[in-house]
């Protein structure tokens, strides 16, 4: 599966604007110190948030931003999106003839990965900025003991 930097790191902007923002605004600067991205790179990724209605800009000597809508209405799904990011988890040429990794054809295991994808979409699609800035995201399972997975 891969998921750029930039997905990631609007998940983390939009994370630390809801838990942050309930009195107001938040400025880059603050969300850029807290989860150690580049200002310039937040300017970026909140210029196509707030194209995506996700966020709104307040102007001023006090502004920053704040979350256009509330938080648990704002799925993470929405978010990479904004940032137009994709989460591919197969080697299939978007756009291309239907072969993957290179092939004419599809592999044996293209439509598995495709049906992971789906799940992986519906999943963040189900998950808000309410659900991780309360903690309310299952932490991952412990990994299993080699003779558990035999």
């Amino acid at each position: 599966m891969r998921l750029t930097s930039k997905g990631r790191y609007a998940v983390m902007a939009m994370a630390d604007l809801s838990a942050h923002g309930a009195n107001g605004v938040v400025r880059l600067q603050e969300i850029a110190a807290r989860q150690g991205i580049s200002q310039a790179y937040l300017e970026q990724l909140f210029a196509r948030l707030k194209r995506a209605g996700l966020v709104i800009g307040v102007r001023g000597p006090h502004g920053g931003y704040r979350l256009a809508r509330p938080a648990g209405e704002v799925s993470v799904a929405q978010v990479i999106a904004a940032v137009d990011e994709t989460i591919a988890t197969n080697a299939c040429r978007v756009g291309g003839p239907v072969g993957c990794t290179g092939r004419q054809e599809r592999c044996l295991t293209h439509n598995l990965w495709a049906a992971l994808g789906r799940h992986i979409h519906d999943f963040l699609g189900d998950v808000t900025l309410a659900d991780l800035s309360d903690g309310r995201v299952a932490p991952p399972l412990p990994p299993q003991p080699a003779e558990a997975r035999a």
